[in-house]
């Protein structure tokens, strides 16, 4: 019966195929068991390689060696290669700062990567089940998980992870091994309530089975199962605009922000994932926190502001883009400065532009056509020659409402810092005549009186 089932699950998510090489995680106890059983009998109806890899964690003392014994003497009976690794994880999880559970399925896991290289393996195959599911979503919702955390275990991930069993139900896989006289190990820890799963497992779904609910685990499988259908959907379609919105790069991801602050929150926070994923590879060590943080540099209160997170991930805000990359973005501060003839031109080869100026009498520039390019100053206030420069500590200029360093200014207009030191400044001997075109000093504009026109023109090169 359980056979069927899980050849039916098998063919529903794709989860096996012909030629398939699978690495079966077994620990000795029922359900690791029955799965390289049920794996091994497979192997007479699909054309598949099975080999079994155990971790000894050294926390059950000599019954932690009886369980590496037993897993070898069962392999060797059904003709399985099995591999075994020990492990002091209580020692590793002490100086990795990691509980008993996060070390122990860390080191496992990678003890399983190291089969799969060896064996030259495409899949690794855990005995994850239909109550195992029910506790996780459970113990997620106590942890306060979002959509994605209340699917559940995947049965099928993208690294190659599948689950065979994850649809049968823990009280079938107990009568399987009496069925078959498998006589798994039983680990003792599973009986006692320090960790937060057996907790969940021994004392809270029995209350709320008793209770409430005597069919709670199906009940919440159902609804694990129902939200996966959703969270698949919103994930297609932040595929779709994640594609839209982002400019990718290998190392680097430019999200528009005028077109993602119009997205629904929902959408935002999964184009954020995407892109730490697009460069990650994954989103391990991120957490909402970190999404919820990069989420706040959408308001413009926020522009050139950074944020450093785990793994190396840099995010910068300009003032048009949310950029997400592995990269430390330096700003390489440009330094020029160039005498300006009165009637001329220049090319200023560090910012690749160039200017050019005429004088002209004020009766003409009146009728001159309007040019955003250009700027114009008071011939008779200038003092001295010119110089055309990039910024430089203390520079200031006169505004209508009193003067104001060009920091502050660069910062009122929201200029991001890499961009800052590529506007030019122009100067007489006595002070700030203009900021490109964006600010003419007070003392130096045009007004009635004024008879002849210094006319600046910046062009790009």
């Amino acid at each position: 019966m359980i056979f069927d089932k899980v050849l039916s699950s098998i063919q529903k998510h794709n989860l096996i195929e012909d030629g398939d090489r699978i690495v079966v995680g077994i620990s000795g106890g029922p359900d690791s068991i029955t799965l390289l059983h049920i794996l091994n009998r497979l192997r007479k109806n699909i054309n598949i390689q099975v080999y079994a890899a155990h971790l000894n964690h050294q926390l059950r003392g000599i019954n932690s060696q009886e369980d590496a014994f037993f897993v070898t003497r069962f392999c060797d009976e059904m003709g399985i290669t099995c591999f075994v690794k020990s492990e002091d994880v209580s020692t590793y999880c002490k100086e990795n700062g990691l509980s008993i559970e996060e070390g122990a399925r860390k080191l496992r896991y990678e003890m399983f990567d190291e089969v799969r290289l060896k064996t030259k393996s495409n899949k690794i195959a855990v005995g994850h089940n239909l109550n195992d599911q029910a506790e996780t979503v459970l113990m997620r919702i106590l942890r306060g998980t979002g959509l994605q955390g209340l699917k559940g275990i995947e049965i099928k991930r993208d690294d190659g992870v599948i689950r065979p069993l994850l649809e049968i139900k823990r009280d079938e896989i107990e009568n399987y091994c009496k069925e078959h006289n498998l006589n798994p190990r039983i680990d003792e820890s599973n009986l006692e309530t320090i960790y937060t799963r057996n907790k969940i497992r021994l004392e809270l779904i029995p209350y709320l089975s008793e209770n409430f609910n005597s069919n709670i685990v199906n009940s919440i499988v159902r609804m694990s199962s129902s939200l996966d259908l959703d969270n698949s959907y919103m994930e297609e379609e932040s595929i779709k605009i994640f594609n839209q919105v982002a400019n990718i790069s290998q190392d680097r991801i430019d999200i528009n922000i005028q077109s993602y602050k119009g997205l629904h929150s929902a959408i935002k926070l999964r184009v954020l994932r995407l892109s730490i994923k697009k460069i990650l590879g994954d989103t391990k060590s991120i957490d909402k926190k970190h999404i919820y943080d990069i989420l706040e540099l959408e308001d413009d209160s926020k522009i050139n502001k950074m944020l450093n997170l785990p793994r190396s991930i840099f995010v910068y805000r300009t003032s048009t883009e949310i950029v997400i990359t592995n990269k430390e973005i330096l700003i390489d501060e440009i330094k020029f400065c160039y005498n300006v003839p009165k009637e001329g031109f220049i090319n200023i080869r560090e910012i690749d532009s160039s200017i050019t100026t005429q004088i002209v009498s004020i009766e003409k520039f009146k009728g001159m056509k309007k040019d955003n390019d250009s700027i114009a100053f008071d011939l008779e206030k200038i003092k001295g020659k010119l110089t055309i420069s990039s910024r430089e500590q203390g520079d200031k200029i006169k505004l209508s409402n009193g003067t104001k360093k060009i920091k502050d200014m660069f910062i009122d207009l929201k200029i991001p810092k890499e961009q800052r030191c590529r506007i030019p400044i122009i100067k007489d001997e006595s002070e700030v005549m203009s900021v490109s075109t964006l600010r003419i000093s007070e003392n130096y504009k045009i007004n009635p009186k004024t008879k002849e026109v210094l006319k600046v023109t910046f062009n790009k090169l």
